[in-house]
């Protein structure tokens, strides 16, 4: 399992805001650099539904929510594509002890009992899943809907199932259950243009200054880390 070199410590008080270079997002609008296969991701989504409902409680507009794209485990990628576990990357036990205290401390807290234990999940390579998502996102054969719901399904078949998103067959599966049409994911995955595409969308997100995932973004400043719902709040609504 790997997760973002700082997300543990950033998950632990999730109070990290920061200005950005983007600014194109509104204080109903929001945008999350994730990765699938980021354990602090799922648990920003359980966050960020939960502060969702308490803005639909408190009568504000549906906020609208755009996920970004990020290569997690891109320091651990060869030249042929290939995820190498041998690469020194600083990460020791008392490091992933610490991770598992937070991700067990943060799915009470967010009630995320669905989750899979940290150590249940395939230590997966999710670039295959996130070109399959990237494709959807960008068709006209597909709408927003569609492209949300193959995200959903994508972190539930990841951290729910414990599912090998970066099995073939399964990501067509997954696809499928949401209305992808199977030799749509397969032409993606084969995509060498796409790929190329989704390099770019990983280097914008670099050059932002986004180094982990979730990263929220929202009118040029940022909060990093499964951060609760009430710092969500603090990011878009300046509360």
């Amino acid at each position: 399992m790997t997760t973002d070199a700082n997300a543990a410590d950033r998950a632990a008080d999730a109070t990290d805001e920061s200005e950005t270079s983007s600014q194109d997002e509104t204080e109903d609008s929001v945008a999350i650099y994730s990765d699938f296969v980021c354990p602090f991701c799922y648990l920003g989504r359980a966050s960020l539904q939960q502060y969702r409902a308490d803005r639909d409680e408190r009568g504000l507009p549906d906020l609208e929510v755009e996920w970004r794209f990020f290569d997690l485990r891109g320091h651990k990628r060869d030249p042929d594509g290939e995820i190498r576990d041998d690469v020194d990357d600083g990460k020791d036990e008392d490091y992933y002890d610490q991770v598992r205290e937070n991700v067990e401390r943060l799915r009470e807290e967010y009630d995320a009992d669905a989750m899979l234990e940290f150590d249940e999940v395939h230590d997966a390579d999710s670039w295959d899943a996130q070109q399959v998502a990237l494709a959807v996102k960008e068709s006209e054969s597909y709408d927003d809907e569609t492209f949300r719901a193959l995200y959903d399904a994508l972190l539930d078949a990841h951290w729910e199932e414990g599912r090998e998103i970066d099995d073939r067959d399964t990501l067509v599966e997954i696809a499928e259950s949401v209305g992808v049409d199977a030799d749509d994911v397969r032409a993606a995955v084969a995509d060498d243009a796409l790929s190329e595409e989704l390099e770019t969308r990983f280097e914008e997100a670099r050059q932002r200054g986004v180094t982990g995932v979730p990263t929220f973004t929202a009118d040029g400043h940022a909060a990093r880390g499964a951060v609760p719902p009430a710092h969500l709040r603090r990011l878009l609504e300046g509360v």
